[in-house]
């Protein structure tokens, strides 16, 4: 995957006032940006996480994930110590698309967990590609970071782009009636680590 940066700027949010960074990938023109706060570049860890996209979650609300949770909980965090980065992928629905990710959810609303659902579409659980983080912590200068997942599969993806995760740090938040059954099966097939009732 070919990616290249394209300009930064300035971001005030709610938590405070971060950079925001732009990056392209040539193949397919999607973009993805990392949000960034203090010096991340001084070869100390960063603490930091990997979001991927999920409009339902993150722009309108939706009680069914709990990803508008952890993408609020992480900028906070990131704002308390001053300092960190927060990669934000355009991966929506697991990397199926908005569209595909809508017909999961009416599958779901049938009876079908998250996972089976993809695969009735005819996708993998999880199609999501990690490998533009390589070029997006390269120009960042960051090597260490603290992650805040609890998918054990994004501190492979940092591994394997070169970073040491030197700490992985639980981001258990947004559970409700609306998504026990969605955690349940991150937990169960996806192998996450939530502490559920935590």
């Amino acid at each position: 995957m070919t990616v290249r940066y394209i300009a930064s700027s300035k971001l005030p949010t709610e938590w405070g006032e971060f950079a925001i960074h732009g990056f392209e990938e040539i193949d397919t023109g999607k973009e993805h940006v990392a949000l960034t706060m203090g010096d991340v570049g001084d070869g100390e860890p960063v603490l930091g996480r990997i979001h991927s996209e999920c409009l339902t979650g993150d722009a309108l609300f939706s009680l069914r994930c709990d990803c508008g949770h952890q993408l609020h909980r992480a900028l906070k965090r990131i704002a308390e110590e001053g300092r960190g980065v927060l990669l934000y992928l355009r991966q929506e629905g697991r990397g199926i698309g908005l569209s595909n990710k809508i017909k999961a959810y009416k599958l779901q609303d049938e009876g079908a967990d998250t996972v089976e659902a993809n695969e009735k579409l005819g996708f993998g659980a999880d199609m999501r590609d990690y490998s533009m983080l390589e070029v997006m912590l390269e120009h960042l200068g960051i090597k260490q970071m603290r992650l805040m997942t609890n998918n054990p599969v994004k501190v492979k993806a940092l591994q394997d782009v070169g970073v040491d995760v030197v700490d992985r740090v639980p981001l258990n938040t947004g559970e409700n009636p609306h998504n026990a059954k969605y955690l349940q099966t991150k937990v169960g097939k996806l192998g996450h680590l939530f502490d559920l009732n935590d």
